[in-house]
């Protein structure tokens, strides 16, 4: 009887992958229309990373944005119910300020 190739039971990585960028630019901004489930699933990861830590990563096919927040965190929740109704639910976060300002008394 002759055996049959398996097949492996992980991904190998390519090393031709492009590595991401890591965004440190003064300014960045990405739009995404996505699935109401693949938006869900987002927000999960990103609410507990803001639970866990006081850093969060929001990373792109291509990039990545470390960012280290501070308190308080925004939440603006705007509801427009005309013809067209839309619910708008935005998240601000302060950035963190490692440096104290000195004592110059």
């Amino acid at each position: 009887m002759s055996e049959e190739p398996t097949e492996k039971a992980s991904v190998e990585e390519s090393e031709s992958e492009p590595e991401q960028r890591v965004v440190t630019d003064s300014f960045f901004e990405e739009e995404y229309y996505v699935s109401a489930a693949d938006a869900g699933e987002f927000l999960i990861e990103l609410g507990e990373q803001l639970i866990e830590q006081d850093e969060i990563t929001v990373t792109g096919d291509d990039w990545k944005l470390p960012f280290t927040f501070g308190e308080p965190v925004n939440l603006d929740i705007e509801y427009e119910g005309d013809s067209e109704p839309e619910l708008e639910i935005e998240v601000e976060l302060p950035g963190r300020v490692e440096s104290e300002t000195p004592d110059l008394a």
